[in-house]
């Protein structure tokens, strides 16, 4: 497993929990908004491992205001890391994927892009275009053994929801029918699956894990 982020330390503690579970992985810093830079970077990995065969896009950022607050940096830089950096990687990785003729690529969505949500028209905005984009590279990957999925979470106990607050988290809560918060371990329990070889039916599909908010 290689893990990747724009910096090493910001992926030490997912290293760390790796390892104690006894896994195994390595941290390749890389800007992934950078396609020359990923390009490299895929292509080293698919090098030193023989082979790429799963892909997992998790990069986003949020700079949540109302739509009339928003200025042009705040609205680009949101689309360019969870958009953007998307596109590149998986631009990179189809290449080895084909090569070794055999793929799974699963991008990280958001109930948001579902639903749209007050406050974050590029966040929305982004994950939104982002099924789009994977069902297109579904359809022109297919033959290739290779698949394109995205798992649409819902509010998920992360560090994310956490500077929600308490008033956030308690006018939500009546909004899902579960009744609770998702768990990490249940995001990647789907991840899990739409990346293993008994998924090679599934792509060009949304699987939203939000406790039935979006439904």
């Amino acid at each position: 497993m290689v893990l990747v982020a724009r910096s090493a330390d910001g992926l030490a503690a997912t290293e760390a929990s790796i390892k104690a579970a006894g896994g195994s992985c390595e941290v390749r810093p890389c800007d992934m908004a950078d396609g020359a830079s990923v390009n490299a970077m895929v292509e080293a990995v698919a090098e030193t491992h023989g082979r790429l065969d799963i892909l997992v896009n998790n990069a986003g950022i949020t700079r949540d205001t109302l739509l009339l607050r928003m200025t042009d940096e705040q609205w680009d830089e949101v689309l360019n890391v969870n958009l953007r950096s998307i596109f590149v990687a998986c631009r990179a990785a189809i290449r080895p994927m084909m090569r070794g003729k055999f793929g799974r690529i699963v991008n990280i969505g958001s109930v948001s892009g579902l639903t749209g949500n007050a406050g974050q028209a590029n966040y929305a905005a982004a994950k939104a275009a982002l099924v789009g984009f994977s069902k297109t590279v579904a359809k022109e990957m297919g033959a290739k053994g290779i698949t394109a999925n995205v798992i649409a979470p819902g509010f998920i106990e992360t560090d994310m929801t956490d500077i929600l607050g308490d008033a956030v988290k308690t006018a939500v809560l009546p909004n899902i029918p579960v009744k609770r918060f998702g768990k990490p371990e249940e995001i990647a329990a789907a991840v899990a699956y739409a990346t293993s070889d008994e998924a090679g039916y599934l792509t060009a599909q949304v699987i939203a894990v939000d406790g039935g908010l979006a439904s």
